[in-house]
C-alpha cells in the first residue's frame, strides 16, 4: 500500500506519510537514518552494533522509487530505499 501523500517537515525534523485508510505517520529524521535498509547498515545491525547517528542529522531530499522511497541525509548517507511495507511497519513518532 502506498501513502496517498508524503511531507518533510524540516522544523519538525520529520517525515509525514499519510496513508489511504486515513493514518498519518510521522517519523523522525534521525531515527529513518538509524533505521536505514541498506545492507551496509543491515550488516552493522545484525552485528549488534548500533549505528552512529547524530541526532541533528536532517532528511534533505525524498526520491520516489515506485515501491518506496530513497532517502537522503544530511550527513551524506543516500543508500538505502525504504520500502512502503518497511515505512509503514516503523513506529511513529507523535
Amino acid at each position: 500500500m502506498n501513502p496517498v501523500a508524503i511531507g518533510n517537515s524540516r522544523s519538525r525534523q520529520q517525515l509525514r506519510l499519510n496513508w489511504p485508510d486515513g493514518r498519518e505517520q510521522w517519523l523522525d529524521h534521525a531515527e529513518l537514518r538509524r533505521q536505514c535498509p541498506c545492507s551496509q547498515c543491515r550488516a552493522f545491525r545484525l552485528r549488534g552494533m548500533a549505528p552512529l547517528v547524530d541526532a541533528r542529522v536532517r532528511l534533505i531530499e525524498v526520491n520516489s522509487q515506485g515501491y518506496g522511497l530513497q532517502l537522503v541525509f544530511s550527513d551524506g548517507h543516500e543508500r538505502g530505499i525504504y520500502p512502503w511495507a518497511y515505512l509503514e511497519g516503523l513506529t511513529p513518532n507523535l
